[in-house]
């Protein structure tokens, strides 16, 4: 199934991109390693519905052919014909676990880092507004109007705390970056000196000084999550959590789905089995089209709860989990069916 449709998405892929990979000169080897990275991360993105769709035909050829019949004739019991199944999708998921846990995240990055390099240039230079992060225990930083690839920012402050009380106050029009030296360029900046009695404020029109974090950490792109390995990504929601980012939900659904989809494809197999184990009138093509209305109902709760996770309050872990949750009661219910 992996070589049936991974070059097939190849083709439309380059199909679809082959313009502006022409329009920007892209050198042939850097094509050749990201279709490398391409193949790696589709093929970790479908892989429960490649075992699903095997699983399905192989088991279709076996029904029509009468040979499970004559198996579980014989008096072999149903859960002895399933036993092989368990066994093969135990190996195959375990492989699927190492792929999405480290292979797949490397895979990732040089598949964005490509796409945003050469395929989505004009889209880097888009503005976020209402930066908001925590970048240590006693510092607050905000901005608005931030650009990555300008490397600025306006309506910069910073407030620094010694406990509870805020000790000073950082205000400025417009913060830059300076890359050749790593300091930063602040407009029209305003220091609030908190006192017991009163408090102290020094203006100037420009100040060029060193700010206690990297500006690529303010607004971590939003495919980040995807390319560190599983480790790394629960060091990085830690830290972005204790930044204040507003992006948690998503990286913990990408933290969670690490997990979920090798278990995906192991309820998915039982559900192949118990759709396909039957002999019926209309063949393999019946199977087939009840396997894949089955993984479409699947992808789009997959895809529904995911963005409700991200897009708002919703648990991560419920929005991950609850398809899986779903289908395995499914799959106990077709199982006990075709064990009848």
């Amino acid at each position: 199934m992996l070589l049936l449709f991974v070059p097939i998405g190849i083709i439309v892929n380059l199909a679809e991109k082959i313009g502006k990979i022409l329009e920007n000169e892209v050198p042939f080897i850097e094509v050749a390693l990201y279709y490398v990275d391409f193949t790696i991360y589709f093929a970790n993105l479908l892989f429960p519905l490649f075992l699903f769709l095997s699983v399905i035909w192989f088991t279709s050829k076996l029904a029509n052919n009468t040979e499970i019949i004559a198996f579980l004739s014989s008096g072999v019991s149903f859960w002895r014909f399933l036993r092989p199944y368990l066994v093969g999708a135990s190996i195959v998921c375990v492989f699927a676990l190492i792929l999405a846990m480290f292979l797949a995240p490397k895979a990732s990055k040089g598949f964005n880092e490509f796409k945003y390099e050469y395929l989505k240039k004009n889209e880097q230079t888009q503005e976020t507004s209402d930066v908001y992060r925590q970048i240590n225990d006693n510092e607050v930083i905000y901005a608005s109007h931030f650009q990555p690839m300008a490397k600025s920012a306006r309506n910069f402050t910073l407030e620094h705390f010694n406990g509870n009380e805020l000790e000073f106050k950082i205000s400025a029009s417009r913060l830059e970056f300076n890359e050749e030296d790593t300091t930063y360029t602040l407009t029209n900046v305003d220091k609030r000196i908190v006192g017991k009695n009163a408090d102290i404020i020094l203006s100037q029109n420009k100040l060029d000084t060193i700010l206690p974090f990297e500006f690529s950490e303010l607004t971590p792109q939003t495919y980040i999550a995807e390319t560190l390995n599983y480790s790394e990504l629960n060091k990085f929601i830690a830290q972005e959590r204790r930044r204040g980012s507003g992006n948690i939900n998503r990286y913990e659904v990408v933290a969670y789905k690490r997990w979920s989809t090798p278990v995906s494809a192991f309820i998915l197999t039982i559900i192949a089995v118990a759709v396909s184990s039957k002999k019926r009138r209309g063949g393999m093509g019946v199977n087939l089209a009840v396997g894949i209305t089955l993984a479409f109902i699947f992808i789009f709760f997959d895809k529904v709860f995911g963005t409700m996770a991200e897009q708002s309050t919703f648990s991560p872990l419920i929005a991950v989990w609850f398809p899986n949750i779903s289908f395995g009661v499914l799959a106990i219910f077709l199982l006990y069916n075709a064990k009848r």
